[in-house]
């Protein structure tokens, strides 16, 4: 089950967030290749961030999935949810960073 968290300095009152959990789950789930049932999306808002030496709008997400991330599948995801947040939250691709994490990187394959 991918896992994305989503953290931001805008506030989130008033803004309807219901677009951010349906394409964020979409876009994880289609570019990974997993069920959208399985994606499980939280976006905290109104979260004190500095980024690059200014607090304008700006987010922090980590994607956590066992398997399926390769270096193409990252920078896919990435690009996806960057501009999913500009769509809805205004903040710019560069305020955004996002730790991709493989659960199961490094793990030796089964010889079975």
């Amino acid at each position: 089950m991918p896992a994305l968290n989503i953290t931001t300095n805008v506030k989130l009152d008033g803004v309807d967030v219901e677009p951010i959990f349906s394409e964020a789950a979409a876009a994880v789930a289609s570019i990974i290749g997993r069920p959208q049932h399985l994606v499980m999306v939280v976006l905290k808002g109104s979260v004190p961030i500095s980024f690059t030496g200014t607090k304008e709008p700006a987010a922090f997400a980590q994607l956590i999935s066992m398997g399926g991330i390769d270096k193409v599948v990252k920078k896919k995801l990435i690009k996806s949810l960057g501009i999913i947040l500009e769509t809805h939250l205004s903040i710019p691709p560069t305020r955004f960073f996002c730790h991709v994490v493989d659960t199961t990187a490094g793990r030796q394959q089964s010889k079975l």
